[in-house]
């Protein structure tokens, strides 16, 4: 029989025959380290001081900085201070371990800046891995590029790009892939084209996602030139377009049309589809809803309900994003009774729909003024069981008491006290001594008064007077001389 006896960190096995003694050392060296983690985790997350102080709070710390130790204050601060107060902990780190960092916490610490979107905090860093002769990985260019990308930096970008040798890095069929998507992501997609020519070799094998970048930034410009010529080019190379690419195509051709020929948006996108079941490409309900998003935007009612009816016919069952689109534009539109009669119809399909479809819904009938039907959508989504009803009762109580529907809005209110259900308005909307009452004003016609002494003069308008006929000047004769 072993029995363990604890007392003051010392921990002792008894047996029948004779005790042994043993220290937990161990147990107090990582509580030791805990707290040394906890205490730089806390003065890097801390936002008072400037980075001087930063560095001398640190030093005022008895740590012992190791690689795992640097990673993990970074992963617990990333999200709770700035970036420059990362990079200085990291520079502080640096001075104390030299060089058993290894380049991973380097690349580590620059995908974070990176996440961050912090400019200068990344040069500094890329910097510093040049001088250092540190290795950047693959990964983290894709990241770093994509991020110069997207905050207005591509020309940085691209010069990272072109001197990868100095950062250890290879230069392969990932890297250009990595900068062409970047490129593509913003629109840049003349300058993609530059690295794609220049790089010929290292794209094959990786046509696909090259050419899906590609049409993705002709799809950001809205040129469907460009982009047609992307598709007969995928064809020509013997690469077969998927259904991302020409989901990619319906975006661009369907965002054009909004804004240039709403009319042409059905005929269009059909002809799209028709060239997809050529290739064997069937469209999704995704290709379908990119079509009733644009439709809904230009208030195409009609089409919009002729495209959900196609649906059905073709096979391709419509998820919940295409039914909202259609309640949406009827809603919209005044088509209060259809609407209704689609959701229903939705519901018995056996579709169930996420909260925040009624939330949008709801506020568009609000919207509208129709609060009563956004009472009976209420209903149906207390039926459904979705929950989060609370940000419903904020909108729906203070609206029907604005309205003058005080036992209505009273009634809501008990309701939700007796779900349990937190609400932010106040009790005092409930008031009518409290709560303005707005009551629509109809506008009146002023009757037009005539003075009748006016009607006995005969006084004309300027416009109706003749205006006094000015008798043209006569053109003068050029003088010319003679010749002798």
């Amino acid at each position: 029989m072993i029995s363990i006896v604890r007392s003051k960190g010392f921990a002792f096995l008894t047996k029948t025959s004779k005790p042994t003694r043993y220290l937990c050392s161990h147990h107090l060296v990582v509580d030791h380290a805990s707290t040394e983690l906890q205490e730089v985790i806390r003065i890097v997350s801390s936002h008072i001081g400037g980075l001087d102080d930063l560095e001398e709070n640190l030093n005022k710390v008895s740590a012992s900085p190791s690689p795992n130790f640097v990673t993990q204050v970074i992963d617990s601060c990333k999200h709770e201070t700035s970036p420059r107060r990362l990079l200085r902990f990291f520079s502080w780190s640096c001075k104390s371990l030299g060089s058993s960092l290894e380049d991973n916490a380097f690349n580590h610490v620059l995908r974070v800046l990176a996440e961050k979107k912090d400019y200068t905090a990344m040069q500094i860093l890329l910097s510093d891995l040049r001088k250092q002769n540190r290795a950047m990985d693959k990964q983290t260019f894709s990241l770093v590029a994509e991020t110069l990308v997207k905050i207005g930096k591509e020309e940085d970008a691209i010069g990272i790009f072109k001197i990868l040798d100095k950062f250890s890095c290879p230069r392969d069929s990932f890297t250009v892939t990595a900068i062409i998507s970047a490129l593509c992501s913003k629109g840049h997609v003349k300058r993609a084209l530059g690295v794609m020519h220049h790089h010929k070799e290292l794209v094959s094998g990786n046509e696909l996602s090259v050419y899906r970048s590609l049409l993705f930034g002709w799809s950001v410009q809205r040129n469907v030139k460009e982009a047609r010529r992307v598709i007969q080019d995928m064809k020509s190379a013997g690469v077969a377009p998927d259904l991302f690419c020409y989901n990619t195509m319906l975006t661009c051709l369907c965002e054009r049309n909004v804004t240039r020929n709403p009319s042409g948006l059905v005929p269009e996108a059909l002809n799209v589809m028709l060239e997809m079941r050529s290739y064997k490409v069937q469209p999704t309900s995704l290709s379908y809803n990119i079509l009733l998003s644009c439709l809904g935007r230009t208030r195409r009612v009609k089409e919009s309900c002729q495209i959900l009816e196609q649906m059905k016919r073709s096979g391709c069952d419509p998820d919940t994003a295409s039914y909202y689109f259609v309640v949406r534009v009827l809603y919209l539109t005044g088509r209060f009774g259809k609407g209704n009669q689609t959701v229903d119809e939705m519901i018995e399909r056996g579709l169930r729909p996420e909260r925040k479809f009624y939330y949008d819904l709801i506020g568009v009938l609000c919207g509208v003024k129709r609060v009563n039907f956004a009472l009976q959508l209420f209903e149906k989504m207390k039926r459904s069981s979705v929950g989060g009803y609370g940000q419903v009762y904020d909108l729906l109580i203070p609206k029907l008491c604005k309205g003058g529907e005080f036992e209505k809005g009273r009634e809501l209110w008990e309701e939700a006290m007796s779900l349990g259900v937190t609400l932010s308005c106040s009790v005092e909307v409930l008031d009518p001594c409290v709560t303005e009452v707005f009551k629509p004003v109809k506008k009146k016609e002023e009757a037009a008064l005539v003075d009748p002494r006016a009607l006995s003069l005969k006084i004309r308008p300027k416009m109706d007077r003749a205006k006094p006929k000015v008798k043209p000047k006569p053109k003068r004769r050029s003088k010319t001389k003679k010749r002798i």
